[in-house]
């Protein structure tokens, strides 16, 4: 399987401008300068109401790219004149020369560390600045983070479910939603745990390792040896020009096929004319695709037999895919004749020889397939990781807390909709066994909660029951990532860094919140004085 690895310095997408937006920020950005409130200090949060996929967590991802799309934001005169031509009735001619010197110089962005676990209804980003500026950023903001953020968790789950020690490729580029959605898919599919990807442009603009086999249509090329029309291979040590590398491989057929008592007749020339063509191209990279035709009568001794021509050559074969059929009982077969050719033919190598699967696998049919006996190595996943279709979106909202120091409430008939008011610190709180136990909102005035000393915290959702708890440990959660200077240069983490708080966010939680069926609910809860202003602000509405 053929990798390969370079830097990756490229955003996600270049779309990511000052337009990418709903109309009606606009309308209502010319309604606040229109009234004299676009230099209002304002607040928002940027929250999802329920973990997805059944779960209870989530994986954040997408800062990155809203600290790019900050640093650069600011309107072009081409988009001023699209506004001008655009915007209903006629607006004052003011606020397009007020706009076009708009920046987020004056914004300030706290948030989660990229690659966090993040749970629902708690502020993955808070976004302070000008009322008109901050309101500008939403759909922008919200587009950068929802689908990150949501197939980062699923390619999470996909990793949960398979375990630490299968490779995971992501391979769904074919079947994502565009070309924007397929590179994201890659990057944040491999934030979330994959090892590799089969999108050779996500390689290259990102540094993922880079993975593939072959498919069908190359084995179905060839009908007979006859195809292979350069049929010598080098050793590789070089001391000769090489031999006839078909005729060595027709010779181990028999062998192979003798050793496995499988009529020789049986087998399809196309195929081993497909293998021999394919290890004489990569003979160091010869992983082959056995299901085109009978994987037991043909394609397995075919792979066998060029993989033992090539072992004559000083050549070690990678492997093998399975794109059908029961994969677990055919992987487990597959390695009991690699141990007997190994034997027979002493050949130690093929005793670890790969075997690779696929086959439309989802998030049920890999935990299904894992926890059958198997001798899988590498799991190819596509339509179930890329397109999320257990749940499309994350539902991630951006909604205002405080103008003015003023702390503001969206109260709902819905309760589920209502919004906790006011600048907040989030703190993690962690038990005897590290693991967290409790996310805790507070007032951004209050002190942090003390190691030992237990507090009173009210649970968001249900009923709003209290419980105290004492903190073996309590830790911040949001750092300033954006002050309206660049902060995405040398000191923001890399790709492989993200990658590995997020394996490590995951690993901290207990066994039973990771739990793919019925996990433990997490708990996120608000401080007392929090209470108390949710409390008063409910008390004030018309709906009480």
């Amino acid at each position: 399987m053929g990798t390969g690895v370079m830097p990756g310095v490229m955003p996600v997408s270049n779309m990511a401008l000052p337009l990418l937006t709903d109309l009606y920020q606009f309308t209502m950005a010319y309604g606040y300068w229109r009234g004299g409130r676009h230099r209002d200090r304002a607040e928002f949060e940027l929250f999802f109401r329920e973990a997805p996929f059944g779960g209870e967590f989530a994986l954040f991802f997408g800062l990155r790219e809203c600290v790019r799309f900050l640093r650069d934001f600011r309107f072009s005169p081409e988009d001023i004149s699209f506004l001008k031509a655009t915007m209903p009735g006629s607006p004052d001619e003011g606020f397009f020369r007020y706009l076009s010197t708009v920046t987020a110089e004056e914004v300030t962005v706290s948030a989660f560390p990229e690659g966090s676990v993040v749970f629902a209804r708690e502020p993955l980003m808070k976004v302070r600045g000008p009322l008109l500026v901050v309101q500008l950023l939403e759909t922008t903001l919200l587009c950068l983070v929802n689908y990150a953020s949501l197939v980062g968790t699923n390619a999470s789950r996909f990793r949960l479910a398979a375990g630490p020690d299968k490779k995971l490729l992501e391979m769904g580029l074919r079947r994502a939603q565009g070309p924007d959605g397929g590179l994201s898919a890659s990057r944040y599919c491999y934030l979330g745990g994959f090892d590799s990807t089969s999108n050779v442009l996500a390689g290259k603009l990102y540094g993922i390792p880079v993975a593939g086999t072959v498919a069908h249509s190359y084995v179905a090329s060839f009908s007979s040896v006859a195809d292979v029309r350069h049929g010598s291979l080098r050793p590789l040590n070089g001391d000769d020009r090489g031999g006839d590398f078909v005729e060595l491989s027709e010779r181990c057929l028999g062998e192979v096929c003798e050793l496995l008592r499988v009529p020789k007749e049986h087998t399809n020339k196309g195929e081993l004319a497909a293998f021999i063509s394919y290890a004489i191209a990569f003979p160091q990279n010869f992983l082959v695709v056995l299901d085109t035709y009978s994987v037991m009568r043909s394609g397995v001794p075919n792979f066998c037999a060029v993989a033992r021509a090539l072992h004559h050559y000083g050549y070690q074969a990678v492997g093998v895919r399975l794109d059908s059929g029961n994969l677990a009982r055919q992987s487990v077969e597959i390695r009991e004749i690699f141990h007997k050719c190994a034997e027979s033919f002493a050949v130690p190598p093929f005793k670890d020889l790969t075997i690779a699967v696929s086959n439309n696998i989802s998030e049920s049919s890999l935990r299904l397939l894992c926890s059958e006996k198997n001798e899988i190595n590498v799991i190819g996943v596509g339509t179930h990781l890329v397109t999320c279709p257990q749940q499309p979106s994350l539902g991630c909202v951006y909604k205002l807390v405080q103008v003015n120091e003023s702390p503001c409430m969206k109260l709902s008939e819905d309760t589920e909709k209502a919004t906790i008011p006011g600048s907040k610190a989030i703190y993690r709180l962690f038990g005897h066994n590290d693991h967290p136990i409790l996310d805790l909102l507070a007032c951004e005035d209050e002190p942090p909660p003390e190691t030992g000393i237990e507090l009173e915290c009210h649970k968001l959702g249900g009923n709003g029951e209290t419980e105290r708890v004492a903190p073996v440990k309590a830790e911040l959660m949001h750092s300033v990532c954006f002050d309206g200077k660049e902060k995405d240069g040398k000191t923001f983490p890399s790709l492989m860094q993200i990658r590995d708080l997020a394996q490590k966010s995951v690993a901290k939680l207990s066994p039973e919140q990771r739990d793919l069926d019925e996990p433990k609910p997490y708990r996120v809860a608000v401080t007392e004085k929090l209470h108390a202003l949710l409390t008063q602000l409910r008390g004030t509405s018309p709906l009480q």
